[in-house]
């Protein structure tokens, strides 16, 4: 998958939104004139009419820029992307929900590096169950799941693709702490309140995990058009299985605070 399929999605997610938007100002007007007549009832068709125009307009942009940039990247084609998402410094953010919520990252080139995506419960939901996520990379081989369990306070489960526990993401009310299996202070993180920038604190107090948004270098516009797309980096000296455990607060970002 690559970034011009993500707009894709998004603009198909659009157009319904526009086509379903049109559907109770339908009802009111076949109603109206069949029952009551009343030229003051259309009134009520008009943010419906609105949606459905602003709906559309956004659909016509997220395709536009989706060709745009599948032309673009044909062009590319010839230096296919062969890189692992743990090896990566940056990765870039977005969110799609269709019926299953996804957290996707991509390479810089326009190339999906992974997925996190809630995972499809079995039979009748109980009360009180813990949701799973389940981590992905490129070519859809597991690399990690996150437990989230919600009593007192939020609390993140790190597993390996073996369902190793390796760590937890803990929300506390004044703190958010990482920790390692054997319950170990790994980082802590530290949020802005006026705009998205989650860092990562570890315990020689240096920067370990960044995710901010309105910082991507110019020349990622190329494939990635809104420049308000977040921004995911890691410091260089951080292994796949601390990647795996930092990363565990974007489910609390994207997914439980959403």
């Amino acid at each position: 998958m690559k970034i011009c399929d993500y707009y894709r999605d998004i603009a198909s997610i659009r157009l319904n939104e526009s086509i379903v938007a049109l559907v109770p100002p339908t009802i009111i007007i076949g109603g109206n004139l069949s029952f009551f007549k009343n030229h003051e009832i259309m009134l009520f068709t008009l943010p419906f009419f609105f949606y459905s125009f602003i709906s559309f307009h956004l659909y016509l942009l997220r395709i536009k820029q989706s060709f745009i940039i599948r032309r673009k990247m044909e062009k590319t084609e010839r230096n296919p992307c062969n890189a692992s998402l743990f090896q990566s410094s940056s990765l870039l953010v977005m969110f799609l929900d269709v019926g299953t919520s996804q957290l996707q990252f991509y390479f810089p080139n326009g190339h999906m590096a992974g997925m996190i995506q809630k995972k499809r419960r079995m039979g009748f939901p109980f009360l009180g169950a813990p949701n799973e996520y389940t981590f992905t990379n490129q070519t859809g081989k597991i690399i990690g799941f996150y437990k989230v369990n919600r009593n007192n306070r939020i609390k993140i489960e790190v597993y390996d693709r073996e369902y190793n526990f390796i760590g937890s993401y803990e929300k506390k009310r004044k703190s958010s702490e990482i920790l390692d299996a054997e319950g170990r202070f790994v980082g802590k993180l530290i949020s802005s309140n006026a705009f998205m920038d989650e860092r990562i604190i570890n315990r020689d107090n240096e920067q370990s995990v960044r995710l901010r948004r309105g910082w991507m270098p110019l020349h990622w516009s190329e494939f990635f058009p809104e420049a308000n797309t977040p921004v995911l980096s890691f410091s260089e000296n951080l292994s796949k299985q601390e990647k795996l455990l930092q990363m565990s607060f974007l489910i609390n970002e994207f997914f439980v605070e959403r």
